[in-house]
């Protein structure tokens, strides 16, 4: 159920107030599942859920979920570094009817192994809805590390894995010791295709934030094992991936979405617009997808 290109969708927020654009999130909605994209992640790291406020996480979720209506799955970004708060936003998005929680790894207090299995586990047991781990150390400053994963699996409602890593050599290493129907999904635009590759089901990608349609059908070129032709694809998309991380995410990503006039200017402090030194490169990136 969960396969493909699924978008780690950027909150739209009005220009003048920074209050969240529900008619913009709708229209992305809508227009993301028009081109493709075979599931979203709503109030991810792209979706500014360091900045948004609890009432609007969950209000978020909830938009997200009665706007697809069951046509794509949804699947809501419920990580925080308090577990009782991870365990809140999982149960609302299970209340609003999210077909399943994406939780980070508990950023800035760095908590060890044990920690994070203990973290992880307390979710696992205090809310019966599908979770995938997602692990972006580079973010965080908290590795998980594959033992702890393995640990992980087992448990009922841990079915997957979102790696932010770009670290290959891991889903080789795990792929043979999880739990058989444990899930793979990138989460690193740059290498999600190698990643696929070597096993993994799909990506969680913020460039499917400006090319939707191109994403999906990479994704199902890998997986019916046509290489070449999402070799090929990908190629165009290359500069576009670098180019979402010129600056700090969702920095860039929603500087072209406004540029292209899908979104109003908007995004929370500490975050700022982009600097308009890198405005060519990032619509010279675009171009080049064409």
């Amino acid at each position: 159920m969960i396969t493909g290109s699924i978008v780690a969708l950027v909150t739209p927020l009005h220009s003048d107030s920074l209050e969240v654009d529900w008619d913009a999130l709708k229209n992305l909605v809508e227009w993301h599942i028009e081109q493709g994209t075979d599931g979203i992640v709503p109030v991810g790291t792209t979706g500014e859920s360091a900045t948004v406020d609890v009432k609007e996480h969950c209000a978020i979720v909830k938009h997200t979920v009665e706007v697809v209506k069951g046509r794509v799955p949804v699947i809501a970004g419920t990580g925080a570094n308090s577990t009782k708060e991870a365990i809140y936003l999982t149960q609302s998005a299970k209340e609003v009817g999210a077909d399943a929680c994406l939780l980070v790894t508990p950023y800035y207090n760095k908590p060890n192994q044990k920690g994070l299995f203990e973290h992880y586990k307390a979710i696992n047991d205090a809310v019966d809805i599908p979770q995938i781990l997602y692990n972006v150390p580079s973010r965080t400053g908290c590795d998980l590390k594959n033992e702890t994963v393995i640990s992980l699996s087992q448990l009922s409602n841990i079915i997957g894995i979102k790696d932010a890593t770009g670290e290959l050599e891991r889903i080789n290493f795990l792929k043979n010791k999880v739990e058989e129907n444990f899930i793979f999904i990138s989460g690193d635009d740059l290498s999600f295709l190698e990643y696929m590759k070597r096993g993994g089901q799909g990506v969680i990608s913020v460039t499917a934030n400006i090319t939707p349609a191109l994403m999906h059908t990479i994704c199902s070129h890998i997986l019916k094992a046509d290489i070449e032709k999402a070799e090929n694809i990908n190629e165009k998309l290359r500069s576009l991936h670098q180019a979402m991380f010129i600056d700090s995410n969702p920095i860039p990503v929603k500087w072209l979405l406004n540029h292209l006039g899908l979104i109003k200017q908007g995004i929370r402090l500490p975050l700022v617009e982009l600097d308009i030194k890198y405005h060519s490169v990032m619509i010279e990136a675009y171009e080049a997808t064409k």
